[in-house]
């Protein structure tokens, strides 16, 4: 299984992707966990990463598009992988069609959780208070979901047009959700 999993910031994507990953024995190959190891050992691409995060802002594609590239090619994502925050932008849309044809691969599904953004950035903050995220004031969340809108929900519509999206209502316990992601993607095998 090769799998996207999309969805607003706050709307579950990093929670669902361990549950799911195991679940379908695939590695959660998570943009987010990358740039915040790197921020955390302050290498180079974790210091420029962090400037774009802190403001809310994406990683610029080409820094972005290395790493996915890079750890997609790993022994452990070639029999599928479940990625999440990638791609964000149409360019990366194309960027991740390449990467998949080098391996001749393709993708077999697209889940986009969704929740009300009210929901989202309440959880968000909440997520900050016990996190201690300096990328999660209420200035920077509401930021993010208006470039989630503007950037990557068009996304949404290419992979749909391919046959491959499964919208999931993410707000509620998280077996509750695993379950309504698992019955989605049965929906499409068939």
């Amino acid at each position: 299984m090769r799998m996207l999993l999309m969805g607003p910031p706050g709307a579950g994507k990093g929670t669902q992707a361990k549950v799911l990953a195991e679940r379908l024995g695939v590695p959660a190959v998570s943009t987010g966990d990358i740039f915040r190891a790197n921020v955390k050992e302050q290498t180079a691409l974790g210091l420029e990463a962090k400037r774009y995060m802190d403001a809310g802002d994406y990683v610029p594609d080409e820094v972005t598009n290395a790493m996915v590239r890079d750890r997609l090619s790993a022994a452990d994502a070639d029999p599928g992988f479940l990625l999440d925050g990638y791609p964000r932008t149409v360019a990366q849309v194309s960027t991740l069609d390449e990467i998949l044809a080098e391996h001749g691969h393709r993708l077999d599904a697209v889940v986009a959780l969704t929740a009300d953004t009210e929901v989202l950035v309440d959880r968000m903050l909440r997520r900050a208070k016990v996190e201690g995220r300096s990328d999660d004031s209420e200035d920077v969340v509401r930021h993010r979901q208006e470039v989630y809108a503007a950037e990557t929900a068009p996304l949404l519509q290419v992979y749909a047009e391919r046959g491959l999206l499964v919208e999931v209502d993410g707000v509620g316990e998280i077996d509750e959700v695993s379950e309504r992601v698992l019955t989605a993607l049965k929906t499409l095998e068939n």
